[in-house]
């Protein structure tokens, strides 16, 4: 009886040298040669223009609302990280697909690389200040990528019957090789390709690299914020008692450090703005158009202010929230000087990256430290929180106030224009909505039982909170004890013992604000103006 051969088993090496593995890393390479050369140039054009991040850029723009709440719910201050890290999933993705088809039919390969270069071109020039120009870093990158894809597609080995080698990578006469197209005398070979890879891949780290050094030495930004000395203010803000930090240990911070101050914004990559080119133009419904240069702003009366900015993505008890000691230009004195004409009821601003931000006329105009900021803690404007120059408006979320790297101040109506966001179903006023904070315990927290510290902070931005009060379970509510508050316009922290018994249990907080008004415990998501009901953590004590 004749006995059949057990079937050979391919080492993993031969499965990972086969010809469709080796042409998807032809793919991977080349798109990282696209990317690496757009950036490299990209340094000496304009930086944010090249293909990632316009392409980035694109994609928050036309984000829905829902889709960019997910974002930030699931990775907060990290969404921009998440949104690079899932972009580059997807181009390596892609480059595999294209690489394995170009390996088949080359010209259908290309013609998808051109194709997504088209795509990406349309996505730079469709950027706020974009030039026919700053196409070149894309476009050369694009070539690139082009033409080590074919040098690495041409040594991926070519099968014909049986599994062997086609001599010379042809599959007969005319030189066609099974891809219908010539490849040359040379057979592929996986060493070649190996090598060549090896090569390919060392040149995209050495450009990933040199473009990141190039981009930080040419950085203008940079250079010029760190010898920026801020001028002493006209009206300096009145010095923070110890008394403003709740006694309960664990609290955040009065005054956020602004290495840890919330970022939300539509910038993929922070600008880079040449503070001494910089200006601000003041336009619209006014009886003057101005302009102001950034040394207009430093030679003029400047005030510090204690600000608390909070986002309309915060949910309820979240962190999309801090406090900040603020150096700027009342806007109201800028106003002042443009004249707003009679029917104006908005102020249209516009960061160098394209975003608007719509803020009630009057706000501005009021008697609240609404502001052209240039400094943040005693420092100038950090890069990713608007260098040179931001607006802080008190009492208003940030999407519809708080617009940085501002290049434009536009007077107009609600009923002409819509801002960024209004666009994408947000309300077009955004007043901020007090909130009560549970900092200390945290969620799920296990406590000895016994006198538990509690504590936090919480905010009624340019109202001022006047009370505090806990609930344990369902019991009734207890006043805590306030902080020393510095400016209405800033949280107040807050703190209260709790005699803790074992068991699991539920505590709350809730504002109590204008003197007698209470939070309201109505749930509502940040959707399309802010969230709003009380926060309430489970602790168990044991």
């Amino acid at each position: 009886m004749a006995i059949s051969s057990p079937t050979r088993r391919k080492p993993l090496g031969e499965l990972l040298g086969g010809a469709a593995t080796q042409a998807a890393l032809a793919g991977i390479l080349a798109a990282g040669v696209v990317l690496c050369v757009a950036e490299l140039l990209g340094t000496f054009f304009t930086a944010r223009l090249t293909p990632l991040f316009a392409l980035g850029s694109t994609f928050i723009d036309f984000t829905p609302s829902w889709l960019k709440d997910f974002a930030i719910a699931a990775f907060g201050t990290n969404d921009k990280a998440a949104l690079l890290a899932g972009m580059a999933f997807t181009i390596m993705v892609l480059a595999c697909l294209l690489g394995v088809l170009a390996y088949r039919k080359w010209w259908a390969g290309v013609s998808g690389v051109i194709l997504m270069g088209t795509v990406i071109v349309a996505c730079v020039l469709t950027r706020a200040g974009a030039q026919q120009l700053d196409v070149l870093p894309t476009a050369a990158g694009t070539v690139a990528g082009i033409v080590v894809l074919r040098l690495l597609v041409n040594l991926v080995p070519r099968h014909g019957a049986g599994g062997r080698p086609r001599e010379g990578g042809q599959s007969g006469a005319g030189g066609q090789s099974e891809a219908g197209e010539a490849t040359g005398s040379q057979p592929g070979s996986s060493r070649r390709f190996f090598l060549m890879a090896g090569w390919t891949a060392a040149a995209v780290a050495v450009m990933a690299v040199g473009g990141q050094m190039l981009g930080a030495a040419r950085n203008a930004a940079l250079q010029a914020r760190s010898a920026l000395k801020l001028p002493a203010p006209a009206r300096a803000a009145p010095p923070v008692p110890p008394a403003v930090q709740s006694s309960t240990p664990g609290v955040d911070p009065w005054l956020t450090p602004n290495d840890d101050f919330y970022r939300i914004d539509t910038a993929l990559r922070v600008p880079d703005i040449d503070a001494g080119s910089w200006a601000l133009r003041v336009h619209g419904l006014v009886e003057e158009e101005i302009t102001l240069t950034f040394q207009d702003l430093l030679d003029a009366d400047l005030i510090e202010t204690y600000v608390t900015l909070a986002c309309v993505s915060n949910p309820v008890g979240g962190d999309l929230v801090g406090n900040a000691k603020w150096l700027g230009l009342p806007l109201r004195e800028v106003l002042a000087r443009a004249r707003p004409l009679a029917g104006a009821d908005m102020v249209l601003s516009t960061s160098v990256d394209g975003f608007t931000a719509s803020t009630p006329l009057e706000v501005l105009q009021d008697d609240r430290d609404a502001i052209l900021a240039v400094g943040m803690n005693d420092e100038p404007l950090p890069l990713d929180h608007g260098y040179p120059v931001r607006m802080v408006v008190p009492g208003l979320y940030g999407f519809v106030s708080a617009t940085k790297w501002l290049v434009d101040l536009e007077v107009t109506r609600f009923a002409d224009k819509e801002a960024y966001w209004t666009q994408r179903g947000w309300s077009e006023r955004g007043p901020v909505k007090t909130m009560a904070r549970l900092e200390v315990p945290r969620e799920s927290a296990r406590v000895p039982a016994g006198r538990v510290a509690v504590g936090g902070t919480a905010w009624a931005q340019h109202v001022g909170i006047s009370g505090v009060e806990v609930q344990v379970d369902d019991g009734d509510w207890s006043e805590a004890m306030l902080s020393q508050e510095v400016t209405v316009d800033a949280w107040r922290q807050w703190s209260f013992d709790w005699e803790a018994v074992p068991g699991r249990h539920e505590l709350r907080a809730r504002a109590v604000y204008n003197s007698g008004q209470v939070q309201t415990e109505r749930k509502a998501n940040p959707v399309p103006d802010g969230a709003s009901g009380w926060h309430t953590i489970t602790v168990t004590v044991e």
